[in-house]
């Protein structure tokens, strides 16, 4: 049964989770529309794993509260879930039960016609040649495929994932993006929780950074990268001398020398007023190359301290598995 629209796929305001002295997640506010692929990125440790608990109804917040298509799981518990799927932490499953088999057990218990879709969703997820073999046998990848299969066979509008791509050789990271960008353009929405920036990166429209618990950035991703320093590098004739210029010249900062070239930090109509100084004071510019910020240089400056801050307080055991 799908759920009615009665609101976006994912709407969190305000959620905390407190164990103790320790906040896991701090009033975290996110919004995922209808056919974002959207990934909530941010270290080990971040509170992604607690946040994506609260929002499956499996732990209660400790403030704030979510809503799946409208429906609190605090409130409404199960129906809140309809239209909805997804694993948090690694998918596990009865090792001596072949794949097929698991996927029959997880359809009878949860009701509905998930045994017509076993087929479907093993294709799907590129298993169907190995349904009949024991899933002690499987790879590490096709346990993470043998779990987003089973969150299928509930034919969710909405797949939360948390880290499927973890603990994958390369081969099996590329397998797991294809899946993950099959379903979207299939008209899913995906939460995508990672600390892998590649994969974020081309898989993802939408993003929400975490960092110690707290929402750093949430928004578009092409609106993050916009955000970050434009960066130049130069190399001039004399690049001495065009350092004396540049760091004199209004609007350019961050300027250093790296190898051959010069390196800085200013807007279009700034570099070309640097260009028209470098000229006049009679260097000859050989290359003129712009270098926006990466995603990594935008993670690691909203996800890394300044110098000299102190670190985050250590989870304690009992509640060290749901703050990873």
């Amino acid at each position: 049964m799908l759920a009615p629209d009665g609101g976006p796929p994912v709407e969190a305001r305000g959620l905390v989770k407190r164990y103790g002295d320790i906040t896991a997640v701090d009033h975290v506010d996110l919004t995922v529309g209808a056919g974002d692929v959207y990934g909530f990125l941010g270290p080990n440790g971040a509170g992604k794993t607690t946040a994506l608990r609260i929002m499956l109804g499996l732990i209660r917040p400790s403030e704030g509260a979510v809503r799946l298509f409208g429906r609190d799981p605090m409130l409404e518990g199960a129906r809140a879930l309809d239209g909805v799927a997804g694993f948090v932490e690694a998918p596990q499953f009865y090792p001596y039960l072949s794949g097929r088999t698991n996927l029959e057990l997880l359809a009878a218990y949860d009701g509905g016609d998930g045994r017509a879709r076993i087929d479907e969703v093993l294709a799907a997820v590129e298993l169907d040649d190995r349904a009949k073999h024991r899933v002690g046998g499987y790879s590490h990848g096709m346990r993470q495929r043998l779990g987003i299969a089973a969150a299928l066979l509930r034919d969710p509008r909405l797949l939360l994932l948390d880290e499927p791509a973890t603990g994958l050789d390369p081969a099996g990271m590329r397998d797991m993006r294809d899946l993950v960008r099959r379903l979207a353009d299939g008209g899913m929405t995906v939460l995508l929780s990672s600390h892998l920036l590649a994969e974020v990166e081309e898989l993802c429209d939408r993003v929400a950074i975490i960092r110690k618990g707290r929402i750093v950035y949430e928004g578009a991703l092409a609106d993050l990268r916009r955000s970050g320093e434009s960066g130049y590098r130069i190399r001039t004739s004399d690049n001495e001398r065009a350092m004396d210029v540049c760091r004199a010249q209004p609007g350019v900062s961050a300027v250093r020398a790296e190898g051959h070239d010069l390196r800085l930090h200013a807007d279009e109509g700034a570099v070309a007023e640097l260009s028209v100084a470098l000229v006049e004071a009679g260097l000859a510019i050989t290359a003129l190359v712009p270098e926006l910020a990466t995603l990594e240089d935008l993670f690691f400056r909203l996800t890394e301290g300044e110098p000299g801050e102190a670190a985050a307080p250590a989870v304690p055991p009992a509640a060290a598995r749901e703050a990873a």
